[in-house]
């Protein structure tokens, strides 16, 4: 008889449990969508029963009150049989008299964002407009709130852009709907008067906010960027990576009207983004020029002989008072965007492996990470991490790149990279300190 074998551990032991826990997520999903659907279904079949009835008989408004009562004391487990919401399953009724557009379409968000679509919409494409960016998104009802009351289907894909001429199709056009005209930065509390670095600021300490605006889809990669070009440093605002583009996007923040230079110097940044950032298989770097005010005219002709992709969008950032409390809180806007702390974790490795090597005497621009960590292991050595930091970096690799990643793992990658990002930035002030002791 052989011996019992211990616990299990590694990565098979890793991978199976991935892949059960998955499994399970899947199904209570499915379960849980389609317990919805049923429901939603229901609600719609009774508002249309008793709309019809209502219409054929003539009946008032008591009926439904009389209804209520009967079903409630017929179905006493059973919620959501109240005479106001029996009169919000007519209304749901009257407003979807298509069930092909109840089913495929509105069946498949929860019952409390439909109620949010019939009390703020009054125009039916503007409901299933809003429906299909729920869907699509999936927005919490405070998301959703938001989005209707900030008006996102009046600005969106209506900022000025050249990418008709300089992005192929379709990606000229995803990223034309990519970029809105006005953002709207309310949920910073600032005034009109806000300087551009002060505006920058307050954006990052609202990462998560400022990524709903954008929209879905946007890694933030990191704020006053460093490029080095010519020996010369430059920094960009914000720059980003855009998961169903695939391409960085840059985005500079000027709190005054637009210039033509503004877009000369965007034409730079991109320039150096897609030759020291872009990976092969990326598509081509965008550009936005978020501008305290524009005239459409000066933007056309800035842009129209620009060979980069770029376009030029206003920026809000008043608060209005009833806004505030509809904004989404970080709980809500998990699901957005859940990832977005590995992501800036590879952005700050990469910054400090490339100092310590500029520091440690490296010349020329590195195409990879790994070839400047190569460079540096031979030229000094590398400080070591309490992990496997190849796994470490293929996790965050992986999830800037839109991988849906267990979050077990993610909080590993995390650890192993805090402490290497440490260890690199001591041994980088061991550096200086050496250069000044000399």
């Amino acid at each position: 008889m052989s011996p019992s074998k211990s616990i299990p551990a590694g990565d098979d032991y890793t991978s199976l449990l991935r892949e059960l826990k998955e499994r399970i997520r899947s199904a209570r999903l499915r379960t849980a969508v389609a317990v919805n659907q049923s429901l939603v279904m229901l609600y719609w079949s009774l508002g249309r029963d008793i709309l019809a009835r209502q219409t054929a008989e003539g009946w008032g408004t008591r009926v439904i009150e009389r209804l209520s009562a009967d079903l409630r004391r017929d179905f006493p487990e059973m919620q959501g049989l109240s005479p106001r919401n029996l009169k919000y399953m007519r209304a749901f009724a009257e407003a979807y008299p298509d069930p092909e557009i109840v089913q495929q379409l509105v069946a498949q968000l929860p019952w409390g964002h439909n109620l949010r679509l019939l009390e703020a919409l009054q125009d039916p494409e503007e409901r299933i407009w809003y429906a299909r960016q729920a869907i699509e998104y999936g927005w919490s009802r405070a998301v959703l709130e938001h989005q209707i009351e900030s008006g996102l289907i009046r600005r969106q894909g209506k900022a000025i852009t050249n990418f008709d001429r300089t992005l192929p199709k379709p990606q000229s056009d995803l990223a034309q709907q990519l970029i809105k005209d006005p953002y709207t930065f309310d949920f910073l509390g600032i005034g009109a008067d806000v300087s551009e670095r002060d505006l920058e600021r307050s954006l990052i300490e609202h990462v998560r906010q400022m990524i709903l605006e954008l929209g879905k889809g946007f890694a933030f990669v990191g704020s006053q960027y460093q490029l080095q070009v010519g020996g010369q440093d430059y920094y960009i605002d914000l720059l980003f990576y855009h998961l169903t583009l695939r391409c960085f996007v840059v985005v500079e923040l000027k709190a005054q009207a637009f210039k033509p230079e503004f877009a000369g110097k965007m034409n730079f940044y991109l320039s150096a983004v897609d030759d020291m950032l872009r990976h092969p298989t990326d598509a081509p770097s965008i550009g936005m020029i978020l501008c305290k005010g524009k005239n459409a005219i000066v933007v056309e002709y800035a842009l129209r002989d620009a060979s980069k992709p770029m376009g030029v969008a206003e920026y809000r950032v008043s608060l209005p008072p009833q806004l505030e409390a509809a904004l989404p809180t970080a709980q809500d806007l998990e699901g957005e965007f859940p990832q977005w702390e590995i992501v800036r974790m590879r952005s700050d490795i990469e910054h400090a492996v490339l100092d310590l090597a500029r520091a440690r005497g490296m010349t020329g621009d590195a195409l990879t990470l790994r070839q400047v960590l190569g460079w540096i292991r031979g030229n000094g050595g590398l400080p070591e991490a309490n992990g496997d930091l190849d796994t470490a970096l293929n996790t965050m690799y992986a999830t800037v790149h839109g991988a849906d990643i267990d979050s077990d793992e993610l909080q590993r990658a995390l650890a192993v990279g805090t402490e290497f990002l440490n260890a690199i930035r001591a041994t980088r002030s061991q550096t200086e300190g050496a250069e000044d002791a000399s």
